[in-house]
């Protein structure tokens, strides 16, 4: 009897799953050719008359299948994987240091914010001699062996001993190791008394924490306009953009959908009472924000909720998921096209192949759209109106409610990039060794009050660029360097909320919103 029921499922459970497109030959087919690969990298390793780094292999081969999906659809090789996992986790168990390694000795640029050695009181420009009794002034020590003696478990304890110029004998610190926060909130301070600033350079797991924070502390200062500083932010965590939405939309508004390759569709709503859902609001983008920067602007711009301003964004319309290939590395592969609350899509197209599409921005600049709004290419097949009646458009990128013209002057895009690519910190790391007690003891607002650079150190800033090849008109574009330099010795005494409120003045987008936000 048993036999016999064992029989009569499996011939029902054979009738009710339909094998009809999955015959033994197809079965036997897909695994010749999923095996193909495997064998011909067999061949090579066992075969081939010259050694050859199978691993390499591999990873090119693993390249080269994902490079013909899609421009988003990446391999991550293992020595990369930590290190990009741990930039969007958040935190880091250290001690909490960014470091130079100075004449063979590390030196402290300053203290990570919220960081055990900050909570200990170690400065900017400390020397970092000894960990647990071991030197760490060696000519042949390495970064990586830094960081070694200074990382390790959470909880676990260090002694350092520090030289610290003036005083004559060395400083002990027994600092006990503990997660060290990658702040992806950059800057959060009031533009006006009635208009708060947050810029977020990712989104990460601590992203919306970090920013809901912030919003409080700026709702606690007066702010009843916010504008929020999306510019040059590549995206992230589709989760964390998804909640920022939410602090500012009423509930079970439509904030995105996706739709994968069976055609099954995803909706996101807003599902609690936002914590800035009637003030006004502003979004800042540029030609660099780009994924979950344009989930929030396309999901606020839809349901009429703020002001876009800026230039047209990157146009990345495609959802990836990271899954782990069992050797450490890992390939993020788009799963689904995300779509806006109007159902547009603002993925650029991408069928004339990975270098034309990442060369796109060479074409905006070209074409004219990065100075005129009127060279911003629209499709009227892709028109959409969203419930306030605003037209917008998809097929690549979102495109702002106010458009801001991209300065396009050469000298002064090299010092932005300077600026930004960390080129000025070690010029002023050595400027502010000079004096390190008079600077240290500075508070903030002593510092925004003081002129900071003066003529002599534009003259060194000007030597310091000969002795790197680079050279830098100073004569006209003087009040701009003064401003970047101070901004990068805010960075280094205060942190990078002090150096955003030193740039941001005279930026072109925050005068135009605060413009906007004075306006009834």
């Amino acid at each position: 009897m048993l036999l016999g029921f064992a029989c009569a499922v499996g011939v029902l459970l054979g009738a009710a799953l339909d094998f009809s497109s999955y015959t033994s030959n197809s079965l036997l087919s897909n695994n010749k050719k999923k095996e193909k690969l495997a064998r011909l990298i067999d061949y090579i390793e066992y075969e081939y008359v010259d050694d050859v780094n199978i691993d390499s292999i591999v990873d090119v081969t693993v390249n080269g299948i994902l490079t013909d999906l899609d421009p988003h659809s990446v391999y991550i090789p293992q020595q990369e994987y930590a290190s990009l996992s741990e930039s969007m986790k958040g935190d880091f168990v250290g001690i909490g240091v960014s470091f130079y390694n100075v004449n063979d000795t590390i030196a402290v640029i300053q203290p990570l914010e919220g960081g055990p050695s900050e909570k200990v009181g170690i400065q900017g420009g400390d020397r970092i001699l000894y960990a647990n009794g071991k030197p760490l002034f060696n000519k042949n020590i390495s970064n990586d062996s830094i960081t070694e003696h200074l990382k390790g478990e959470e909880n676990t304890k260090v002694v350092l001993k520090i030289y610290r110029k003036g005083v004559p004998e060395l400083l002990e610190f027994n600092v006990r190791r503990g997660r060290v926060p990658l702040r992806s909130v950059d800057a959060a301070y009031m533009l006006a008394p009635h208009l708060g600033y947050i810029k977020i350079n990712r989104f990460a797991e601590s992203t919306y924490q970090e920013f809901r924070e912030s919003l409080l502390e700026l709702k606690q200062k007066g702010a009843t306009q916010i504008a929020l500083d999306l510019r040059n932010n590549p995206g992230g965590y589709l989760a964390e953009a998804t909640q920022i939405v939410d602090e500012f939309l009423p509930d079970d508004k439509l904030i995105l959908l996706t739709r994968n390759k069976k055609g099954a569709i995803e909706k996101t709503f807003a599902t609690k009472k936002g914590n800035f859902e009637k003030g006004k609001l502003f979004v800042l983008i540029n030609e660099n924000s780009a994924s979950a920067s344009e989930i929030v602007a396309g999901a606020l711009q839809d349901n009429d909720k703020g002001i876009i301003v800026g230039r047209r964004s990157y146009g990345k319309g495609l959802v990836q998921r990271e899954m782990a290939l069992g050797d450490g590395s890992a390939v993020r592969l788009t799963i689904a096209r995300y779509y806006t609350p109007t159902g547009r899509s603002i993925q650029k197209p991408y069928d004339h192949g990975n270098e034309e599409y990442f060369n796109d921005y060479l074409n905006r600049y070209k074409n004219g759209e990065l100075i005129s709004a009127d060279s911003i290419s629209v499709a009227d097949s892709l028109k959409y109106v969203t419930p306030g009646g605003k037209v917008v458009y998809g097929g690549g990128g979102i495109i702002p409610d106010v458009f801001v013209p991209k300065d396009t002057n050469f000298e002064k895009e090299s010092l932005n990039l300077m600026l930004r690519s960390g080129y000025m910190d070690r010029f002023i790391f050595e400027v502010l060794e000079n004096d390190r007690g008079y600077y240290n003891s500075l508070d903030f607002e002593e510092f925004l009050q003081t002129e900071m650079v003066s003529e002599e150190i534009l003259q060194q800033f000007r030597e310091f660029t000969r002795r790197e090849n680079f050279q830098v008109k100073i004569t006209e574009y003087r009040p701009v360097l003064k401003r970047y330099l101070k901004a990068t010795m805010a960075q280094q005494l205060f942190g990078s909320n002090a150096f955003e409120q030193i740039v941001n003045e005279g930026d072109r987008m925050i005068e135009k919103v605060i413009e906007l936000s004075s306006e009834e």
